[in-house]
């Protein structure tokens, strides 16, 4: 079955002059060439995307950590002296470097002091001791502005872990980034790590599952490609790249839409991260994806992922109609070029080349993003539609 494509500019009530249609026909048939061409050229160049770049290990994971401290040095924007928190922190940090505060009246114009919650992320991949890391500190006492101040080292742990066990240390200048957002702030490099969380082998008890009593490890595919099709068209990547070590033994197995169990093979039992650098660097080619469509309708903004595509629909709109279905329908006495050949077999059209057609044409933005919500609210959208 072949479906057409057809696109009206302009008032629905006034006819088209010459002037008008030759613009529309030049526009449509600049359109067509380029879609052929781009169309040929993606059927000949397949992307090859690697594991690394759509799925994660399972085990691995960031690690936040989270502390409290004060900032000093502020032009008279901190917290002030009818903070307590802040005053009590300042007469602790003062006690311990043996400067005691006996009254803290003594503290009420502490105006260039201010407490903080600071936080920063280890990233999946592991840092070790001693490395250096960003953090970021914001304020949530009444101070006006961190501009200019500079963190006392504090220590940091773990969300939510034992808050006995230090993981780091931060401390150093402040760089405020947003100006609108002054008690906010980045330390870069702040962070030093004091204790070693990603040791060779705790690290890899993380990574390698030894409950089915063989090695195995857990591929995670992320959200925007985690199907049923994805899943089976990676696990038979795997079990091809490695079924000379297998003597024909299926190595991964699709657990769910979203994890491929993955056993590691005997000849790589003893080096289990070289086993899974090997199954990341493999390549799938044109990775199925959720097909998606996001609407900024602030900025005008529009996403298409994955293979969207439309169903045969009328769109009557005031200043635009659209007609998309098998008949090539004359409106208002006028004849229009299909965007689909006569030999086409595709059972629905394109979503993007509506969108490109629509720029083509000098559709204004704000109906573009109109005519995507009607698509999408009658469900001739075949597509996860977002906006925001």
């Amino acid at each position: 079955m072949t479906f057409r494509f057809v696109v009206h500019v302009g008032s629905l009530s006034d006819p088209y002059n010459g002037d008008s249609m030759k613009n529309s026909h030049f526009s449509l048939t600049f359109f067509l060439t380029c879609a052929a061409v781009f169309l040929v050229a993606s059927s000949v160049c397949q992307a090859q995307i690697r594991l690394e770049s759509i799925c994660s290990v399972h085990g691995q994971k960031e690690i936040r950590l989270t502390g409290m401290g004060l900032v000093v040095g502020l032009n008279g924007t901190g917290d002030g002296g009818d903070a307590g928190p802040t005053i009590r922190a300042l007469a602790t940090a003062m006690k311990n470097m043996n400067v005691p505060v006996l009254d803290a009246a003594e503290l009420k114009k502490a105006e260039n002091v201010a407490i903080v919650m600071i936080d920063a992320t280890i990233p999946k991949t592991g840092l070790h001791l001693g490395q250096k890391l960003d953090c970021y500190v914001s304020s949530y006492l009444g101070a006006e502005s961190l501009q200019g101040g500079r963190l006392l080292i504090a220590p940091l742990q773990m969300a939510g872990a034992n808050q006995e066990m230090l993981i780091g240390t931060a401390s150093g200048h402040l760089i405020v980034e947003d100006l609108a957002a002054p008690t906010k702030a980045r330390l870069p490099g702040g962070v030093v790590l004091e204790t070693d969380l990603f040791r060779n082998q705790e690290f890899m008890n993380q990574i390698v599952d030894m409950s089915s009593g063989e090695p195995t490890i857990h591929l995670l595919l992320n959200e925007s490609h985690s199907s049923y099709i994805s899943a089976r068209i990676i696990t038979e990547v795997i079990n091809e790249a490695f079924e000379f070590e297998s003597f024909d033994q299926q190595h991964a197995r699709a657990a769910s839409p979203s994890m491929i169990d993955v056993r590691i093979p005997k000849t790589w039992q003893s080096t289990p991260v070289d086993f899974v650098a090997e199954v990341l660097d493999l390549k799938v080619t044109s990775p199925h994806s959720i097909s998606r469509v996001q609407v900024n309708a602030k900025t005008g903004v529009v996403i298409l992922s994955g293979d969207v595509e439309l169903s045969p629909v009328l769109i009557n709109h005031p200043n635009l109609q659209i007609n998309i279905g098998a008949a090539n329908n004359p409106i208002d006495g006028a004849q229009f070029r299909s965007l689909s050949d006569g030999n086409s077999t595709r059972a629905n059209t394109r979503l993007d080349q509506l969108v490109q057609a629509l720029n083509q044409l000098g559709v204004p933005r704000d109906a573009m993003i109109e005519v995507l919500r009607e698509l999408s609210r009658s469900g001739k959208l075949h597509a996860v539609y977002e906006e925001i």
